[in-house]
């Protein structure tokens, strides 16, 4: 508890509060804007993490903008019809429906009452469960976690996009991406193409800020023209009635737990918690047929479950090295930038780093709720800048950015290349999760693999051994993989007996 306490004091200091709240109103504001992305805004903001001496800072500014991004899209999601963030796709549903029928303080008001319920839900889970699980995965041998890693794939690439397909070839494209330079398993050098750059590999920070930045870049330029139609913004029934909130008690609760657990399961991510919750309300409601048309209850289940996911997100990322999405992915990078491994070794050398990490996620959820509640009506008129201002300023953050972190060109095309990758995969419906999640990933898995090897004298009998978790991982990755193809065919059959 010692290192819990400096933590907290530390944040409490100028400069690591100063970062905290910078990071949480970028990511408000970022998240605010149709066409920008909280994994936009933290891939172009890591090379400058990568200068800072203290990691701590760096994970405060970080994290503070994944709180920050997720619960800003609930803005544009409701008087727009256009969700900021993936995240906020249940809220328009509900949300602006009910900014149609002049409530739209009303929906803002319940869509912010209930992300800072499930931010510190998803809170109090993570300070309690972090560590635990980190001990349970010291129990790990590395044929257990490359089984492990193995099943995180399998359940993201299983879940992404509804398409298994899909999300199995984005899952083999982030593997194949990994294969260039040195094997973490043997030392040799691979698939460099005569390229000396390649030696060490493709770097993550142009890969990622090729993916989300540049890609999304590329889509705005193809839709510079498109303007938001406006909405009259009413500020009438933000502020929320204690009744308000017992009224929807229940809901805002089944909602965060919902948004937890999917957060802690690897790569789902918040629109699938989101939509969960949702459904879930609507089942439980006794006005389901107000849904889809101004509920109420729509509000607050996609709201509260949406940033819940990031609390329950982060719990396999420190504890063990697991990330639970592609915001995720990128704090993992972050860390391993940092030279930190995240896991029980992380609580024993780096204690401190950890629970830097759950109080940002603390205070950033409480400065957020504030930071709305006070600033909304101006950050519904960010909505409407043009993006002829805006693009050309992020590309050239995203040079800056690919080019400073080893000072060659070569970066830069690599960014330039999976910008092209990211906009390609994107118009294909291919999911970008399973892809970033199988770049981050296949090193760890081969290494593991590697030194689990070495161990059992070449046999792979420690991944079949009925004794060790591993076998279990690799069960329920076949369970996975065969569900959706089970549920496919069942549909099939259903639908010739229905045949006349």
């Amino acid at each position: 508890m010692h290192d819990a306490y400096l933590a907290l004091i530390h944040l409490f200091e100028p400069w690591p509060l100063f970062l905290l709240v910078l990071g949480t109103s970028l990511g408000v504001t970022v998240g605010a804007v149709p066409g920008l992305t909280g994994a936009m805004l933290i891939a172009l903001t890591l090379p400058l993490t990568y200068s800072m001496r203290d990691p701590n800072d760096a994970m405060v500014l970080l994290v503070s903008m994944y709180v920050g991004s997720i619960s800003g899209g609930l803005i544009s999601a409701t008087l727009l019809r256009m969700p900021g963030t993936p995240a906020s796709m249940m809220t328009t549903l509900d949300g602006y429906p009910m900014a149609q029928a002049g409530r739209p303080g009303r929906a803002l008001g319940l869509g912010i009452n209930s992300s800072f319920v499930g931010g510190m839900v998803s809170w109090l889970f993570l300070l309690l469960l972090a560590k635990p699980m980190s001990e349970v995965s010291i129990l790990l041998g590395k044929m257990d976690y490359f089984a492990l890693v193995v099943m995180s794939l399998v359940l993201i690439a299983s879940v992404s996009g509804g398409n298994l397909a899909r999300g199995i070839l984005a899952g083999f494209l982030g593997l194949l991406a990994a294969l260039p330079g040195t094997s973490p398993a043997t030392g040799d050098v691979r698939l460099t193409f005569g390229f000396s750059q390649l030696d060490a590999g493709l770097q993550l920070l142009p890969v990622l800020i090729g993916l989300f930045a540049v890609g999304q870049i590329i889509n705005d330029i193809l839709n510079i023209n498109q303007k938001p139609k406006a909405l009259a913004f009413a500020s009438g029934g933000i502020l929320l009635s204690l009744d308000d909130l017992l009224r929807h008690g229940v809901n805002l609760l089944r909602s965060s737990l919902i948004g937890t657990w999917v957060g802690i399961l690897p790569g789902i991510g918040a629109n699938v918690g989101s939509a969960l919750a949702y459904t879930a309300a609507k089942n439980f409601s006794r006005h389901p047929e107000e849904f889809g048309h101004g509920s109420e209850e729509g509000v607050v289940a996609s709201e509260a479950a949406n940033n819940a996911t990031v609390g329950g997100a982060l719990i396999p990322l420190v504890s063990m090295g697991i990330p639970g999405s592609v915001i995720d992915a990128i704090l993992l990078s972050a860390m391993v930038l940092q030279g930190l491994t995240p896991g029980l070794q992380l609580f024993k050398d780096n204690p401190g780093i950890v629970y830097t990490i759950i109080f940002t996620t603390l205070l950033s959820n409480i400065f957020m709720f504030v930071f709305m509640l006070s600033t909304v009506r101006i950050l519904s008129r960010l909505m409407y800048i043009p993006r002829a201002y805006m693009l050309p300023i992020l590309l050239v953050l995203c040079v800056i950015g690919a080019y400073t972190f080893a000072n060659r060109w070569f970066d830069v095309w690599v960014m330039l290349g999976f910008g092209l990758l990211g906009f390609t995969l994107d118009r294909l419906k291919i999911p970008l999760a399973p892809f970033v999640i199988g770049f981050v990933l296949a090193g760890i898995a081969e290494e593991n693999l590697g030194a689990g090897l070495m161990l059992s004298g070449g046999s792979y009998w420690p991944l079949f051994d009925p004794r060790r978790p591993a076998v279990y991982f690799l069960a329920l990755s076949v369970v996975m993989l065969c569900w959706p193809l089970y549920r496919a065919w069942r549909r099939t059959q259903a639908e010739k007996e229905t045949e006349p």
